[in-house]
């Protein structure tokens, strides 16, 4: 996911820095390690917590009328092609290589992503600002035990619209399999619709004949598509819809070209300013780093004005 909106609030943020940041990485990006994103090692919170880059992101996620606008009309614009989407039997949503078996006669689902596509976990992040940190697995999983992301706007209209119509939701996450009962318990606190638990695929699903790659989501698509017609996908991640191979710019915008079109009719995709694997691409993945040196790679993948 790399749309001129994250970049120009990220360069926002970035202008407001006089002094280096803690990193921040969050959940299903620290899950990815080699594709499409590493997990950079715990820095130590900055005592005070100075000038953080992640500041503003967070800030527009949580009190920006826009953000809810645009993610209310991602969803409002999924909802108008589902009667289409269901009508067409050939309607699939997975990309060719990722359909190991015909999807016609199959039951329709749609796949979402959990994390800041199904439940926005701001306040989580807004914690990390405050207190100069950086993304831990232990501190999100007391996060996630406090069962207390709420919905992103317009989602549960959409979910429900579906459910209505006999579309099973399936939530594929890069939450790890022992959070799968608050992830669910926290689904149905926010009104989402959840069949049962075979629904919800965290990393580490098994998947028979199939190689896990990282947090790639690669293998649960190509389970989902075994028993389903799977209509629309829903992330905040380029790597929600497709495999990265390469987390590079350069192949991050040729991956998107080649699927532009599926944006908007098989494809949704809501806006993340607050991390993703788009960031470490502008770094070569690199998160050895010193935190300098990763944001100085990062500035100087900006386009200035002269």
């Amino acid at each position: 996911m790399r749309p001129a909106l994250t970049l120009s609030l990220l360069a926002a943020a970035l202008s407001l820095a006089a002094c280096t940041p803690a990193s921040f990485t969050a959940p299903d990006t620290a899950a990815q390690p080699a594709t499409p994103a590493a997990t950079p090692a715990a820095e130590p919170a900055a005592a005070g917590a100075g000038p953080n880059d992640n500041l503003n992101a967070v800030l527009w996620v949580q009190r920006a009328a826009e953000y809810d606008a645009v993610a209310q009309t991602v969803y409002r614009a999924a909802a108008d092609k589902l009667d289409a989407a269901l009508t067409q039997a050939n309607w699939d949503a997975l990309v060719p290589d990722e359909r190991g078996n015909a999807a016609t006669g199959l039951p329709p689902a749609v796949v979402m992503d959990v994390d800041e596509t199904v439940l926005d976990n701001s306040p989580y992040q807004a914690r990390l600002v405050r207190d100069g940190a950086s993304y831990e697995d232990t501190t999100w999983d007391l996060w996630v035990a406090e069962k207390k992301a709420k919905a992103v706007p317009g989602v549960v209209d959409f979910a429900k619209a579906a459910a209505a119509r006999g579309v099973t939701i399936l939530y594929i996450s890069n939450r790890a399999e022992h959070l799968q009962a608050a992830t669910i318990a926290n689904l149905k606190a926010e009104g989402l619709p959840v069949k049962d638990e075979s629904v919800f695929l965290g990393l580490g699903t098994f998947v028979a004949d199939c190689e896990q790659n990282g947090s790639e989501k690669l293998c649960r698509r190509k389970l989902a598509g075994q028993k389903y017609r799977v209509l629309m996908q829903f992330g905040d991640q380029l790597g929600d819809f497709v495999e990265i191979v390469a987390n590079t710019p350069t192949d991050r915008d040729a991956l998107y070209e080649e699927y532009a079109d599926w944006f908007g009719e098989r494809w949704f995709m809501l806006p993340n300013p607050t991390y993703g694997s788009w960031e470490p691409a502008t770094f070569n993945n690199a998160w050895d780093q010193p935190p300098g040196a990763r944001r100085a790679a990062k500035l100087g993948s900006l386009d200035m004005a002269k």
